[in-house]
């Protein structure tokens, strides 16, 4: 068992206690989502000391490029990885949307949260307050930086134009406030609720409109998969049935490698929608014969390690996933991905 140079310390008594090490990115949203992590293990291992690091990554510091073209989904978390393999953190905390379906050899995602609001949210500039897309005039601007967004969007609302908009949450915030560049932006609802902004929510964007990624909305805590003793202590921290319903989501991604449940060109003229359904006992605790994996036995499922959470629940997700994509892609999903990647790789 490769448990790594675990840090200790010695308070005034001489009692020596585990230090627990957290890696984060240093932005307020990832402090906020690390802090109420690290709350809940303090609550549930009162005896462990907790150390939280934060981190730049490369996607806090190329903000003048779309995360299109700089390879999206491991700008936020290379840097966090790299401390976690040199055994400088024992766990790192990511928005699960930003961790990509297929993790680096050694590492596993050992818990993931209870779900926040999935949806995309429309923040209108205040002097278009009371308005909504399909209200907002001819040509107005709206920013997000992300593709999946911007495509749906287009097929959606033909009459808006959908321009990059990059940094954290403050700093998009404050391009939209500041200037009238723009006319509204479109961000995750769940990191404005974590912030305290619910406010500056002007509509939520049902899955017609604009279907969420991949993951969000969920916490997602990464270690290393060999450290037996941090996958046990996390994996409490497990939502039954957010897990499910991600590793289904993840799969579906992993199979198809992009979007959610529908694939869309980038100018939203041609798309494939579809709709899949699985049976699975999410809600029955399956008596006697239940049999949860071991942590040790190391299954893993779109990069997903959750041993307290029956298999064949995990299983069932994975498929629906997997089938999901399969069928858009008999469908011809795999030939608007491939004209998307070569008119991005144009831009």
């Amino acid at each position: 068992m490769d448990q790594g140079p675990y840090k200790t310390i010695r308070d005034v008594s001489g009692k020596v206690s585990r230090v627990i090490r957290i890696g984060t990115r240093k932005s307020q949203l990832a402090r906020i989502q690390t802090d109420s992590i690290a709350a809940k293990l303090k609550e549930l291992y009162p005896e462990v000391t907790l150390e939280i690091i934060g981190m730049t990554t490369t996607g806090d510091k190329i903000l003048d490029t779309a995360l299109s073209k700089i390879g999206e989904k491991s700008l936020f978390t290379k840097e966090l990885e790299t401390a976690l393999e040199k055994n400088e953190v024992d766990l790192v905390v990511h928005s699960l949307k930003d961790l990509p379906t297929s993790l680096p050899p050694g590492f596993t995602i050992g818990a993931i949260l209870k779900r926040e609001n999935p949806h995309d949210a429309v923040v209108l500039h205040p002097q278009n307050a009371g308005q909504t897309l399909a209200t907002l005039p001819q040509n107005s601007v709206i920013g997000t930086s992300s593709l999946r967004r911007a495509a749906q969007l287009k097929k959606r609302f033909p009459h808006l134009d959908f321009k990059d908009i990059r940094g954290n949450l403050n700093t998009r915030l404050k391009k939209l406030d500041d200037k009238e560049d723009y006319s509204a932006i479109i961000l995750a609802a769940a990191g404005l609720k974590r912030m305290g902004w619910d406010a500056r929510i002007s509509q939520i964007l049902e899955p017609e409109d604009c279907m969420y990624a991949v993951g969000q909305g969920a916490l997602a805590v990464e270690v290393r998969a060999r450290d037996t003793e941090i996958l046990e202590m996390v994996s409490v921290l497990h939502h039954k049935d957010t897990v499910l319903r991600c590793i289904a989501e993840r799969a579906f991604l992993r199979t198809l490698l992009y979007l959610t449940g529908a694939v869309y060109s980038l100018d939203g003229s041609d798309s494939l929608k579809e709709t899949m359904q699985v049976t699975t006992p999410l809600d029955t605790q399956h008596g006697a014969e239940r049999v949860e994996e071991r942590v040790d036995e190391q299954v893993q499922r779109v990069g997903v390690t959750a041993a307290k959470i029956w298999g064949p629940d995990q299983d069932s997700a994975e498929r629906l996933g997997s089938g999901l994509a399969e069928l858009l892609i008999s469908r011809g999903a795999r030939e608007i991905l491939a004209v998307a990647r070569q008119l991005n790789d144009a831009r």
